[in-house]
């Protein structure tokens, strides 16, 4: 339950900070007088308010990192019990990680180029991007069966069933992910591409991905055992 608690935490922080750089916290009626404000604080007033596409993604992942956050916190309680054996955890994953961030890292590119509307930089960005994330789903399933063949199957012991939900649960929201991220790229190559939409679209895109990339990253500590001992040093320190 701590570590729910503490994940809820911070994406509670992260969406507090959001919103405060995107001025919904501002009160306009103290904002009235004939005061000349500064070049730049009319540069932020004349921008575009917030899609109600993006508020809705940050709630959207709200609720993916709440359902994520439940999933962990039953994987430590369960550790627990006498019938949990620890699994290897295939070299592939080492792979399939550098592909994730490597695909994170191609969409915040692809967002950059957007803003300026480089066509010619933005297009391979998207596709990079969109092909490391379909090398990691690949590399995800592989691993898989690297396990089965070597007799970890999903019934044989709690570890093996958490390993397998975990996991397949993040390869879906990949997977949704990477149907709107195509759906980006295609849209990138079209002659008729409205530049708005699209700067939208790569931003969401690079928001998901970063998104999915910090769950991974912590599945993955939680995998390899890494975020047991950081759970066992932040109970040494509350006792």
């Amino acid at each position: 339950m701590n570590v729910t608690l503490i994940f809820l935490a911070a994406i509670g922080a992260i969406i507090i900070w959001w919103l405060s750089g995107q001025r919904l916290t501002s009160k306009p009626w103290l904002e009235t007088g004939s005061v000349q404000l500064p070049a730049h604080d009319d540069a932020r007033r004349q921008q575009s308010p917030v899609p109600a596409v993006k508020l809705g993604l940050f709630v959207f992942l709200g609720v993916v990192g709440a359902l994520f956050s439940l999933a962990v916190s039953a994987y430590f309680m369960r550790m627990a019990s006498a019938d949990w054996w620890g699994m290897p955890i295939p070299r592939l994953l080492w792979i399939n990680t550098a592909a994730l961030a490597l695909s994170s890292v191609a969409l915040q590119w692809a967002k950059r180029e957007a803003q300026y509307c480089h066509m010619e930089s933005l297009r391979p960005a998207l596709v990079t991007g969109l092909a490391l994330a379909v090398f990691f789903l690949i590399g995800q399933i592989q691993a898989w069966r690297e396990l089965t063949a070597a007799g970890y199957v999903l019934t044989d012991n709690p570890a093996n069933s958490f390993f397998y939900m975990l996991t397949g649960l993040h390869g879906l929201h990949i997977l949704g992910g990477l149907a709107v991220l195509a759906h980006t790229t295609v849209g990138a190559f079209s002659a008729d591409v409205q530049p708005e939409r699209l700067r939208l679209s790569v931003d969401l895109s690079a928001i998901y991905s970063h998104f999915m990339l910090a769950v991974w990253l912590l599945l993955f500590a939680l995998f390899a055992g890494w975020a047991n001992d950081f759970v066992d040093l932040c109970r040494t320190l509350l006792n």
